[in-house]
């Protein structure tokens, strides 16, 4: 049996190609190209090496944070801090 490390790049019979993110003696997580993260049993799992490269993926952008809009009255005009606009 062949000793599979993080990064190593597999085929899985049914899901295809991926990418193997954690190997232990229980679990396999491999990230396939074309249907997310899957986890296996190590020892059910069956495997295949190959040579094909990852595919390139978009970096993935932080979420930013939005200004703080002031509040503002009815009529159209600020509201001042701490009070609440009268109905």
């Amino acid at each position: 049996m062949k000793s599979w490390t993080k990064g190593d790049r597999v085929v899985q019979p049914t899901y295809g190609l991926g990418t193997l993110v954690e190997v232990n003696d229980q679990h396999t997580v491999i990230e396939f190209d074309e249907h997310g993260r899957r986890t296996f049993a190590t020892r059910l799992v069956t495997l295949q090496a190959t040579s094909e490269p990852a595919p390139a993926r978009a970096a993935r952008k932080r979420a930013s944070k939005k200004p703080k809009e002031a509040a503002e009255s009815k009529d159209g005009k600020p509201a001042k801090a701490g009070k609440t606009p009268k109905e």
